[in-house]
C-alpha cells in the first residue's frame, strides 16, 4: 500500500473515533432501555451502547475490504505471471 493511502485510512478512523459521542444509531429497543436507564441515574450506559453499535456496523465494511483487497492482490499477481509468460513466448516466437 502506498504510505498515503495509509494515512488516509488512519485519518478516517480518527474521525470516526472522535465523532462517535454525537451519532445516535440505535434500534428502539435500545434506544428505550437506554432511556430507562438514563432516568434511573445511569448516564454511561449510552455512549458505550453507540460504540457497540458503530463497532458492529464497521465489522462487515471492514471484512468485505479485506476480503476485497486480497481478491485485487491476487488477480493483480496472476495477471502479471500471464504478461510475464506471454512476453517470453513472444520472445521465443521472434528468436526462432
Amino acid at each position: 500500500m502506498k504510505k498515503s493511502a495509509i494515512i488516509w485510512i488512519a485519518a478516517m478512523l480518527l474521525l470516526i473515533g472522535f465523532s462517535t459521542p454525537d451519532v445516535q444509531a440505535q434500534c428502539a429497543m435500545c434506544r428505550a432501555s437506554v432511556e430507562s436507564n438514563l432516568s434511573s441515574g445511569e448516564s454511561t450506559l449510552g455512549s458505550g451502547l453507540n460504540k457497540g453499535i458503530l463497532f458492529l456496523l464497521a465489522m462487515p465494511y471492514l471484512a468485505i475490504s479485506i476480503v476485497a483487497y486480497l481478491w485485487y492482490r491476487t488477480s493483480t499477481r496472476e495477471r502479471g505471471k500471464r504478461l510475464y509468460v506471454a512476453n517470453i513466448l513472444k520472445e521465443k516466437l521472434n528468436l526462432g
